[in-house]
């Protein structure tokens, strides 16, 4: 069986119908949330490894493993299932010297990996590429990413991006409105899976579109409507990802570890472990961030991610596990942990003042507080159906100040308490560094 004899039914509408016809050397694919962008894309590059002969494509994520949980899933299942299945296209796990990919009985391949293992992903050179919630990039990285379009066996060399509207200042956004990016705007009624062709919902579009119009705030503009929109009110404006969001690194064994717990069972339940380097500079290095799991469950996870199968540690002990102040909840804790608690200091204002100050570049050009990309443990998939925030680093950009009530409106002086589980564990750490007047006591 040959290339020619696979069996691919796909009907691209609007934005997905441009992709299709651009020529473009940067097109961007931007839209809400079940707008069948990332399907589009897969199929663009599915389409022309199977017609053209010996073309290199890569498809890319910010990380490798947000690439393996979605787009490849998606690539599998949905674009290249039938292809699999005949054995016209055959998945390799790739070397030491040579990174993973799919490759066509034609010659052709689709090099797949993240951003953060560029060295194998941009040891090669590309016909096409495509990635994948681009709004996690910086624009070094794609520029970085573009270095690499110089195969040559396609008449046309193309750059490919899907994702979600982020804040109007992101630097796709800004690429776009300057010329040296195509925008193309996907809405919902280009998903058949959604919408029929007369416009109607389809019994599936009724389910997803009655979660997307759930949503609040900016994320309802962002991810229900398709508005590059910022956060009215939003409290951390000093954060910036390129800035505030590292890659995973090493951390010294000498450096202090941290424990933050906010407790929650229908709302999330977040874990986040901290590092403080010598400078009290602070990274948080890993995080649970679940719902609908009961707090002797996440002690015996907790544990599982710190030490081996003979109970031994594997890193540091924390100096200091720091709740939220549910009394039920921390003897639990403590009992399944084997260890004891110390409670969370909850002001909220000077809280949130300690983080904007830490958020603040310092002369030698860093913050002194960062998240790791990749913290997360796993994510849940309730949320993530429900597009709230699974983490963290998704909290902060709609992290708000409250409305005041009535006609005149305004801004009140404490944060919507809404997808803040996150921000608050964060805001504990800061003021157990930085606003507790502990005495010192020396022994003689």
């Amino acid at each position: 069986m040959t290339a020619i004899d696979a069996v691919v039914r796909y009907e691209p509408r609007g934005a997905a119908r441009e992709l299709f016809k651009s020529r473009d050397s940067e097109v961007a694919m931007a839209g809400p949330a079940g707008t069948g962008k990332s399907l589009a894309c897969l199929y663009r590059v599915h389409f022309a490894a199977l017609n053209n002969p010996g073309i290199r494509c890569l498809v890319v994520r910010k990380t490798a493993v947000s690439l393996g949980s979605t787009t490849l899933v998606t690539y599998e299942k949905k674009v290249a299932a039938h292809a699999l299945a005949a054995g016209i296209v055959r998945w390799y796990g790739g070397s030491p010297r040579e990174a993973a990919s799919y490759r066509y009985d034609n010659g052709s391949v689709i090099v797949v990996g993240g951003m953060d293992k560029p060295e194998k992903v941009l040891s090669a050179e590309y016909d096409l590429v495509f990635v994948d919630e681009a709004t996690e990039l910086t624009e070094t990285d794609w520029e970085t990413i573009g270095t690499r379009l110089r195969n040559g066996r396609l008449s046309w060399q193309q750059q490919i991006a899907a994702c979600n509207p982020s804040h109007p200042t992101h630097w796709i956004k800004q690429r776009s409105d300057r010329g040296g990016m195509r925008m193309l705007h996907s809405r919902h009624h280009d998903n058949p899976a959604y919408v029929h062709a007369d416009g109607t919902l389809t019994d599936q579009g009724k389910d997803y579109m009655g979660k997307l119009d759930a949503l609040t705030g900016v994320r309802r503009l962002r991810y229900r409507d398709g508005i590059w929109a910022a956060a009215e009110g939003v409290i951390y404006e000093g954060w910036d990802e390129a800035l505030h969001v590292v890659d995973p690194f090493e951390i010294p064994s000498s450096w202090t570890r941290w424990l933050v717990i906010d407790f929650g069972y229908t709302n999330p339940f977040c874990a986040q472990w901290w590092a403080e380097d010598r400078d009290g500079r602070l990274y948080m290095y890993r995080e649970i961030y679940r719902t609908r799991r009961l707090v002797e469950d996440h002690a015996k996870h907790i544990l599982r991610l710190v030490t081996d199968k003979h109970g031994a540690w594997t890193e540091p002990r924390p100096r200091a596990v720091i709740c939220d102040h549910d009394a039920e909840d921390r003897a639990t804790l403590e009992k399944h942990l084997g260890m004891s608690t110390s409670p969370a200091k909850k002001s909220v204002s000077d809280g949130i003042q300690a983080v904007q100050s830490r958020l603040k570049v310092q002369p030698d050009g860093r913050a002194r507080l960062m998240l790791v990309r990749g913290a997360l443990v796993e994510r849940d998939p309730e949320l993530d159906a429900a597009k709230k925030p699974a983490c963290t680093e998704e909290e902060i950009t709609g992290y708000v100040w409250a409305i005041k009530p009535g006609a005149a409106g305004g801004l009140k002086e404490e944060p919507l308490k809404e997808n803040d589980h996150g921000c608050d564990a964060t805001r504990y750490i800061v003021a157990e560094r930085d606003l507790s007047a502990r005495p010192r006591i020396r022994r003689l």
